[in-house]
């Protein structure tokens, strides 16, 4: 893998990648500091992708790219990569004040129109025996309670009416076409933008340079498969981008080497899998098995997706027939691998 450019740009700047297509970035308060959005020039206009935070410091951000590398053009249509706060964010706030449609994949959409609903609601109990399930104590299901329903404090409201792209389409942006490349398991419908004629791919979350994208089961779906989609996903995309493409991804640098790195990414799971198995010859609940999975502790403000994740990788053995659960009385599943420590290396 190689990184063409020097560095990110500052906040209020751009970096040109590839014709007609510039690099931001924008501050986040969290451990992942930092979300890329990119702008395509559109006729007199730009296209965007991704939005960043609906919070008062992003839309500071964006005045400042609008009036300045933007040169005070309309925003001539918004496309959301799918439908987590750091990508959509904003994505009312710019729709409603240029007039501009918001393209976006079905599933990520209507899911984020679900979620939003959310917003302010009651924790369900369902969501209780979900991560009592996974192992966490009382006081943990008890912070989960006060906290559910945050989705709208990071997401403005969302146009009332959206343009549905779909795996395959062609989206034309200043009279070029962008092909559709949808990937799984992240998001249910994340959509990558290849251009097609100089191999320019807008990654989003699917191909990260640097981290893996966080796969997670959630108590809407807790039978879900979400890694085997990612996986089959990465497949995909080595099978249809071209070795030589430039990523732009959401986070990190743009790189070139698509092929190397989706390799490394279905390679890191595929030896997860192998530790997490080998880890079942004594059964564990989920949060038991954070040590197989993860390099560094797991604190509070990532509890959930490490649960998430390590349900993930739990369910994809069970669905192989790697691994069995066994609910006790308390409601906690037990994990077990089917086949002995040896057998699993």
């Amino acid at each position: 893998m190689t990184y063409p450019f020097a560095g990110p740009p500052a906040s209020g700047e751009a970096v040109q990648v590839a014709p007609d297509i510039l690099w931001m970035r924008l501050a986040m308060p969290m451990a992942l500091d930092h979300i890329n959005v990119y702008a395509v020039r559109d006729g007199d206009g730009w296209a965007l992708i991704d939005t960043g935070l609906g919070i008062p410091s992003s839309k500071e951000e964006w005045e400042a790219l609008l009036a300045g590398p933007l040169e005070g053009r309309a925003i001539t249509q918004l496309i959301c990569t799918h439908m987590h706060p750091d990508h959509i964010g904003l994505a009312g706030w710019l729709c409603e004040r240029f007039d501009a449609p918001l393209l976006m994949t079905r599933l990520e959409y209507v899911m984020a129109r679900m979620l939003l609903a959310d917003t302010g609601q009651p924790a369900p109990e369902s969501g209780a025996r979900f991560y009592r399930a996974a192992g966490w104590d009382e006081e943990q299901i008890a912070k989960y309670r006060r906290e559910f329903g945050q989705f709208g404090k990071a997401v403005s409201p969302l146009p009332a009416s959206y343009r549905r792209i779909r795996d395959g389409d062609r989206i034309d942006i200043g009279g070029q076409g962008w092909r559709v490349v949808v990937g799984e398991g992240h998001s249910p419908e994340h959509a990558c933008l290849w251009r097609e004629a100089d191999s320019v791919v807008l990654g989003g979350d699917q191909i990260l340079p640097r981290i893996s994208s966080n796969v997670s089961v959630w108590p809407t779906e807790a039978d879900a498969d979400p890694l085997g989609d990612w996986l089959v996903s990465l497949e995909r995309m080595k099978a249809t981008l071209p070795e030589d493409a430039l990523v732009l991804p959401s986070h990190g640098a743009p790189f070139r080497g698509v092929w190397s790195r989706l390799d490394a990414l279905i390679r890191g799971h595929n030896v997860s899998l192998k530790r997490l198995e080998r880890s079942l010859a004594t059964p564990k609940r989920a949060v038991d098995v954070f040590g197989c999975l993860f390099a560094r502790p797991v604190g509070d403000g990532v509890r959930g997706m490490a649960t998430g994740e390590s349900i993930a990788h739990l369910n994809y053995l069970f669905r192989q027939g790697r691994a069995t659960r066994t609910r006790d009385a308390d409601g906690v599943d037990w994990w077990s691998a089917t086949s002995t420590g040896e057998e699993a290396a």
